[in-house]
């Protein structure tokens, strides 16, 4: 079996990485971390959601560090603030037996600015951020990357997506001689491919997971034939059925997301909803409440809930299927992470067979009927 040992982590970490109970290298771990502790390099990995990209890239990231100098060297891009947060939180704990303090601050939207421009004064070594808050925070001076040796971008399809392009290729254009870009998506669209043709080295490092598979495959993928009035009852049963799992619920539209959620609640089950609408405070409050399991299910938009890293989701629920294939792979990637084992299942009513095959052959999956 490979270790964290055998790939050349230091000791400090190997210990912490014990206590959060990280003790097999994943698979994109064991691809990448050698590469890049080896030598200073452009890499660009592709691998799904769920599959440990945060050690691949934090860990080579936190031994090129040197904590004696108070400057930004490692710079991390994502596309929410929740996995911004997420990122800055696994940093921490991995540095938590080094000798030498290692300073990580995450900044991103949705909380006050002069806030974070006041923690970036103080020594910070690595900065976590969301492409649009980082742009802002450059421009006013407040954080300096000329110094930074290191660049990833985490689920850079998500921040394309998302429509971050042109800040994207503002910040990629500072400091482009003196580091080296790491790029983690699970997707290459042409967008993708544009950034590494004009940022990156010709001899970027390729490594790529799962080639064959696009969705995690410790995935099952099963569907339900109802009808649109049935549909709440069908949710009731698999909730009542699975009193024990924790899962998210997608809807396409806020307004479906809001009256789903206010239908379970007077259920009685412990549901909250996620979706645009709502204010940074009460996301923040909702999320929180589904990490420490106060909640059993979620019900969320799709963009509402990218970046979202939960631990032991049982299953997805699909309220109706998504309009575009790549959020078919997002949703589904929110279960069976970190090796785990995971549904997503997806109600579908007269005529929408078709688009269950159409998924089925792009994404190369098998789909099973469930019954009720």
């Amino acid at each position: 079996m490979t270790t964290f040992a055998d790939l050349g982590i230091g000791n400090a970490y190997i210990k912490a990485l014990k206590e959060l109970n990280i003790v097999k290298p994943t698979e994109i771990q064991a691809e990448v971390i050698p590469k890049l502790l080896d030598a200073k390099t452009d890499l660009i990995g592709l691998a799904q959601t769920g599959t440990g990209k945060t050690a691949a890239f934090g860990l080579p990231m936190l031994h090129t560090i040197d904590p004696t100098k108070a400057e930004v060297q490692g710079l991390i891009i994502a596309p929410t603030r929740e996995l911004v947060q997420q990122i800055k939180k696994q940093l921490f704990k991995f540095t938590k037996y080094v000798d030498k303090k290692i300073f990580v601050e995450g900044v991103y939207g949705g909380e006050k600015i002069e806030r974070q421009m006041k923690s970036l004064k103080r020594p910070t070594h690595i900065v976590v951020a969301t492409p649009g808050r980082l742009l802002d925070l450059i421009e006013r001076k407040s954080v300096d990357i000329t110094n930074v040796n290191t660049l990833i971008l985490d689920e850079a399809d998500e921040m394309l997506s998302m429509g971050f392009k042109v800040d994207l290729n503002k910040i990629l254009k500072y400091n482009t001689a003196n580091r080296n870009t790491w790029l983690f998506s699970a997707t290459m669209p042409e967008g993708i491919k544009k950034i590494v043709d004009t940022y990156m080295s010709i001899d970027a490092i390729r490594i790529e997971v799962n080639k064959n598979a696009l969705v995690n495959e410790n995935i099952s993928h099963h569907f339900i034939n109802t009808r649109i009035p049935d549909k709440i009852n069908v949710i009731t049963r698999l909730i009542k059925r699975r009193k024990r799992d924790r899962g998210i619920i997608f809807c396409r539209t806020k307004a479906g997301t809001k009256s789903l959620a206010k239908q379970l609640q007077d259920k009685g089950f412990s549901v909250a909803a996620l979706e645009g609408d709502m204010k940074q405070k009460e996301r923040d409050k909702v999320m929180r409440a589904f990490k420490k399991e106060k909640l059993q299910v979620l019900v969320s938009t799709d963009v509402s809930a990218r970046g979202i890293d939960v631990n032991n989701l049982a299953f997805i629920l699909h309220h109706q299927l998504p309009e575009h294939l790549e959020y078919y792979t997002h949703r589904s990637g929110r279960t069976a992470r970190a090796g785990k084992r995971g549904q997503s299942i997806a109600l579908i009513i007269s005529g929408e067979m078709k688009k269950v095959m159409e998924i089925q052959n792009a994404l190369g999956i098998k789909f099973r009927e469930m019954s009720m």
